[in-house]
């Protein structure tokens, strides 16, 4: 028998099911796969340009960059949540009540939280996108920030943390403005820092505190007292015209000038009364609140 009539290799009927396999069909529109592996990353790249994916990532980081956040993560969920939210495609009940007060409190009231007050640029930042959230006037009503708005985000502002319910009261009525007043930036950026400093004054002596009553809700009178009056003389040596300077002056109360202070209270004889949590802490913030310049 001649060659034609043998039977074909394996190999080789196993080549030509591949190629007629990898073949389409006449007029089923299918690429060729050469040209769609030759093409894949440039159509991923133009879908995310059309789709406005990359534009929108792109915005996100900047946003990031320009908010620094304490914690990011959270910060883009939000931010994309918000992005859907306010979108044309959620237009509805949803986006019909965003330009509310309610709505725009607790917006500007997350623009705020989002850096440290120490990142200044950062928290000025913030705070001036806070307050053109708070400042945005509906169809029949006028845009900029009113005295009633403004301080009702101090308020928020104050009831997240530890301040004594007196501190924060006394620093509203310093820094708060009347129902009926327009706010000015600069007066709104000087009224959110003050309050988030206290909110960490009171953190940074309910930790002394702690150390001083070794855990307990009771310290010593007479080396509470002392220590008020080291912290007191602290915060008068703070110079700027920012509230954080107080914060500022008062870390610089070293732990060697504390001993001194404390050393000397053990040391004199009378025997003090002691003194709870609750009042160090409204002694310790009274005196930050004494030395908060009041808005004119």
């Amino acid at each position: 028998q001649n060659g034609r009539n043998r039977p074909s290799p394996p190999a080789a009927k196993m080549a030509a099911y591949e190629k007629r396999r990898a073949a389409p069909a006449a007029g089923s529109g299918l690429a060729e796969p050469a040209r769609a592996a030759a093409g894949g990353l440039g159509s991923e790249a133009e879908f995310l340009l059309q789709a406005g994916v990359t534009a929108m990532v792109r915005e996100a980081l900047l946003k990031v960059l320009e908010a620094r956040p304490e914690e990011p993560v959270s910060f883009l969920a939000e931010y994309f949540e918000r992005l859907v939210l306010g979108s044309p495609g959620a237009a509805g009940e949803a986006s019909a009540e965003l330009p509310g007060p309610p709505q725009r409190l607790a917006r500007a009231l997350w623009y705020v939280r989002l850096a440290h007050h120490s990142h200044r640029t950062a928290f000025d930042s913030n705070a001036g996108a806070a307050y053109e959230v708070l400042g945005a006037g509906g169809r029949r009503q006028k845009a900029g920030v009113d005295g009633r708005l403004y301080s009702e985000l101090l308020r928020r502002i104050c009831q997240r943390g530890a301040a004594p319910a007196e501190a924060a009261a006394a620093l509203l009525g310093r820094v708060q403005c009347r129902d009926h007043e327009a706010v000015p930036l600069p007066v709104f950026r000087y009224g959110v820092l003050a309050c988030s400093v206290l909110l960490e004054f009171a953190a940074k002596a309910d930790a002394l505190f702690s150390v001083l009553g070794g855990g307990s809700g009771t310290a010593d009178g007479r080396v509470c007292q002392a220590v008020l009056r080291a912290l007191e003389e602290a915060l008068g040596t703070g110079h700027g015209p920012r509230p954080s300077r107080f914060l500022e002056a008062g870390s610089r109360l070293g732990p060697d000038r504390l001993a001194l202070a404390m050393d000397r209270a053990l040391r004199e004889r009378q025997r003090g009364s002691a003194m709870s949590r609750e009042e160090f802490l409204r002694r310790a913030t009274a005196l930050f609140v004494a030395r908060v310049k009041p808005v004119e």
